[in-house]
Parts: structure tokens; C-alpha cells; sequence
């Protein structure tokens, strides 16, 4: 048996492999789960003992395919959870994450299978993020890239918002930008503010906000790359 703090390393190890890919740092932990240095050292030395995780010194992390598959199942609780939360029981997408968090841990297979099945086996939850199969293969996000990747004029759509910080999902939500939404890049300001036009209202977002939104072309194509990406 894990405890839930060693599945909530595994998940976030998961999740920061997706978004820069492995090795992940303890560095890189540490800031996601709020621990010290020392502290998820010491954790990831009992997940390698357990088979769970791989490293190498001065590297970083990786999770072990045992591992993985214990992330994926985590990840699959706690994004359906969100969706039932929301959609069943009428929570607001930024009050969904924190009731997850607690509930993931501790729901059965069976009860998992119920909720799918009420949900209609959603394949994302709230706020956009792919939930993984019951097969716990990993979910595919690889045509969406960060809003501040696009540049002015190209036509959007969102696919997934962060949902670590309650106050900046309420933003968004005012701001009308939820996934699904069409959006069409209107400015990009040299420091810090990403303008988006959204049912005909401009709306400006921090760089550090923008950054964790997720968006599609909505032509399907690959948005150009902005010359400090070339």
C-alpha cells in the first residue's frame, strides 16, 4: 500500500514529465508540492527503493513504467472526481481541485467505474485536462500549446486552464476564457500582457497567466513561432 503523500509525489513527478519532460529536478518538485529540498530527496529515495521512480544523481527523476501507472490512476480519480464535483454535485470549477485532492486517495475501483459511467466516461474534466482511460494509458495533449506561443491574429481555441490557483480560475471564468471557448490573439504587449478578443470583448492577461493557459489553432495548423523561438 502507498500513502497519499507518496501518490501525490508520483502524480506530480507525472505531470512535470508531461509539461518539460524527464528528468524532473527535486528542485522542480519541491516548488510543486511545497516541500523542501531535503525533504522530497528523501521521499525519492524511498519511491526508488519501492521501484517507483529512477534516478541519477545531479539529474533528476523519472518515473518507472510501475510508477506511471500509478500517477495515471491518481490522475484518473482526481479528474473525474473534478467532473462529478462540478457537473453532479455544483461546484465551480475553482472549487473542484482542492475536494479532489482530498477524495483521490481513497475512492474505490468500483465507485470510479459508477462515476465514469454517470459522466458518460468524460475524457477531460472542468478545466480542460485529458482524463486517462480506464486502461490508464496515457491521455494524448500534444496539439495544444501555451497562449503565449501564438501571436496577434491567429484565431484560437482553449483547451485547458491551470487549476492550481482559485483566484486566477475565477479570472478566467469572468473573463469568459473556459475550455471550448474561440478567442482571436488581438495584442501581445513586449512585457507582461497577452490580449485575447472573446465574444467580441477584449480581454488582457498577465504573461504568467497566459502561460498556463492551453490552446488549439483553430485551423488545426501549427501556430507560427515567434522569432525569439526560431
Amino acid at each position: 500500500m502507498l500513502s497519499d503523500v507518496m501518490e501525490d509525489y508520483l502524480k506530480a513527478i507525472y505531470v512535470l514529465q508531461t509539461e518539460d519532460g524527464p528528468p524532473v529536478s527535486t528542485s522542480a518538485i519541491a516548488e510543486r508540492l511545497d516541500k523542501t529540498p531535503p525533504t522530497v530527496t528523501s521521499m525519492l529515495d524511498t519511491l526508488t527503493e519501492r521501484g517507483l521512480v529512477e534516478r541519477e544523481k545531479y539529474k533528476g527523476a523519472e518515473l518507472t513504467p510501475e510508477g506511471r501507472t500509478v500517477a495515471l490512476e491518481v490522475i484518473r480519480h482526481h479528474r473525474l472526481l473534478e467532473a462529478y464535483l462540478a457537473e453532479q454535485l455544483d461546484y465551480s470549477w475553482s472549487e473542484v481541485h482542492e475536494e479532489a485532492d482530498i477524495l483521490e486517495h481513497h475512492i474505490s475501483e468500483e465507485f470510479e467505474r459508477r462515476v465514469a459511467e454517470v459522466l458518460g466516461n468524460p475524457t477531460i474534466d472542468p478545466h480542460g485536462d485529458p482524463i486517462p482511460g480506464a486502461d490508464l494509458e496515457p491521455p494524448s495533449d500534444s496539439d495544444t500549446r501555451p497562449l503565449t506561443d501564438f501571436e496577434v491574429g491567429d484565431d484560437i481555441v482553449i483547451a485547458r486552464v491551470s487549476d492550481r490557483d482559485d483566484e486566477e480560475l475565477e479570472y478566467l471564468e469572468r473573463a469568459g476564457i473556459t475550455p471550448g471557448t474561440a478567442a482571436t490573439i488581438v495584442d501581445v504587449a513586449p512585457f507582461g500582457m497577452v490580449t485575447v478578443r472573446v465574444a467580441g470583448e477584449e480581454q488582457s492577461l498577465p504573461d504568467s497567466v497566459a502561460a498556463s493557459v492551453r490552446v488549439r489553432s483553430e485551423s488545426g495548423d501549427e501556430a507560427s513561432l515567434k522569432p525569439s523561438d526560431a
